[in-house]
């Protein structure tokens, strides 16, 4: 292998190898996480083939379709075209649009790992920060350019309760579990900075909501008050994503060394790749570009049939969208942030829970706020209350869990239970995709016939 990096490269990776150490600094706890699902591709058969093209395409595939334990699911992705190609049940090709998105998650953030090789620490953390969460990015403007934007808003809140309780619980209660004699401990520098911007995210989100609730009794401003508040959301959107810039300028060169953390002498054994790239720059990119096409289509996949998985399985959309497609959709990361808290790493499974919630957060919402603005499509931060009130609920519950610094595993298990109870509330939620909530509060339409046969609407709560 080292023949086909040494030809693609030109000899690069040797001057690589002596500033390894530096290239780490662009790593991000994500791609940490990620890097344990990988394995080592024996390359001996390939070294054989005497076609240097063929030879060189060969590698790379074996690096990137089967570098990954997640490569079984691979199959998923012809069987959602297949089925989608001779007019299978929809559901069938809901499940395997949601199972082939899951190895690619995984692979885009070892592409961009690999770019990051060739383009330095500083542009190659920048990459990190922005297709962390590409996969949620790219459903979401799918959902968004079908004007689904229920679907837009329950899979980005999904994502980042699935980040903060079901992520982060399972692994502190895994690593407590693991280490009981030993105490586990982490840097609160970082969950600091995440949980504030978190919060400020949240102040983003319950304003749009109260405004909706202080106009929400007088009718005749009605307009106005959704005027109000999609201004409100737009301009709040920019702040939030100049926060964002801000916090991306902080993490990666003013502050670098609050992140840093989670890196020690003993990471170096656990990785399972070398600090050397695989595959070349343009290799790396070409295949990124591919897999972003791939997410694109199973994503378009994914927005379509969602409602018909729903009508066929008897489960909400908002059940669908905030606890199925999270879990399955980001489960390789999921399980790196498990496996790092066995061993007693918390950085990297804090890293990995905080930072993709922060990232979603504060660039992913705001992002799609934009892009329905710039399409022409009303869409605000009013998650109704139900909805921002688990938000709420899930970022104050963690920044309790870790405040002191320190963990043990009936931590994780509160934050699990936490996930448990929110998903046994959307659960049982059966209200309609279409049916607007009346004032954002969650208000069912209520329809009462008089003795006489007159007609009266109202609403309950």
């Amino acid at each position: 292998m080292g023949s086909v990096i040494a030809e693609e490269n030109g000899g690069g990776s040797m001057m690589m190898k002596g500033s390894s150490r530096e290239l780490r600094h662009g790593r991000t706890a994500h791609n940490m996480s990620s890097s344990s699902l990988r394995k080592k591709s024996d390359l001996r058969i390939i070294q054989k083939v005497p076609c240097k093209c063929l030879k060189d395409f060969l590698a790379n595939l074996q690096e990137v379709i089967l570098g990954t334990k997640l490569s079984v699911l691979f199959p998923a992705i012809p069987l959602a075209i297949i089925a989608t190609s001779f007019g299978f049940s929809r559901p069938w090709i809901f499940v395997f649009s949601l199972l082939g998105l899951t190895p690619l998650a995984e692979r885009v953030s070892f592409l961009t790992e690999q770019i990051a090789f060739y383009t330095g620490p500083t542009l190659g953390g920048l990459l990190n920060a922005t297709c962390g969460n590409a996969t949620e990015l790219i459903i979401a403007v799918f959902a968004l350019a079908n004007r689904k934007i229920d679907v837009v808003k329950y899979s980005l809140l999904g994502s980042i309760l699935s980040n903060l309780l079901l992520v982060l619980g399972t692994s502190l209660l895994c690593g407590g579990i693991a280490n009981l004699r030993r105490e586990q401990r982490f840097d609160r520098r970082q969950s600091d900075v995440n949980t504030l911007l978190l919060l400020m995210g949240l102040l983003c989100h319950l304003l749009p909501l109260l405004f909706t609730y202080v106009g929400g009794g007088d009718s005749s401003s009605s307009s106005t008050i959704s005027d109000a508040t999609l201004s409100l959301s737009r301009a709040s959107s920019i702040v939030m994503l100049i926060a964002y810039v801000i916090y991306i300028v902080f993490q990666l060169w003013t502050h670098r060394q609050l992140f840093e953390s989670q890196e020690d002498d003993e990471y170096d054994d656990d990785v399972t790749d070398d600090e050397t790239p695989v595959i070349g720059f343009w290799s790396g990119f070409a295949w990124l570009a591919g897999m972003t096409v791939v997410i694109a289509l199973l994503s378009e996949y994914v927005v379509a049939t969602i409602e018909d998985a729903s009508d066929s399985w008897g489960l909400s959309v908002s059940f669908i969208s905030i606890i199925l497609l999270p879990i399955v959709g980001n489960a390789a990361e999921h399980a790196g942030a498990i496996i790092f808290a066995f061993k007693n790493k918390l950085d990297i499974s804090l890293g990995v829970a905080l930072g993709s919630s922060t990232q979603i957060s504060l660039f992913v919402v705001p992002l799609c706020i934009v892009v329905a603005w710039i399409l022409g499509i009303d869409m605000d931060l009013n998650f109704n209350i139900l909805e921002t009130g688990s938000l709420a609920l899930a970022i104050i519950v963690t920044a309790f869990t870790l405040q002191d610094g320190t963990s043990h595993y009936m931590k994780g298990l509160v934050l699990l239970l936490c996930y448990l109870i929110i998903a046994a509330c959307f659960f049982v939620d059966r209200i309609p995709l279409q049916q607007p909530k009346a004032s954002g509060l969650g208000l069912q339409p209520l329809t009462i016939v008089g003795s006489g046969g007159e007609v009266f609407s109202t609403s309950s709560v």
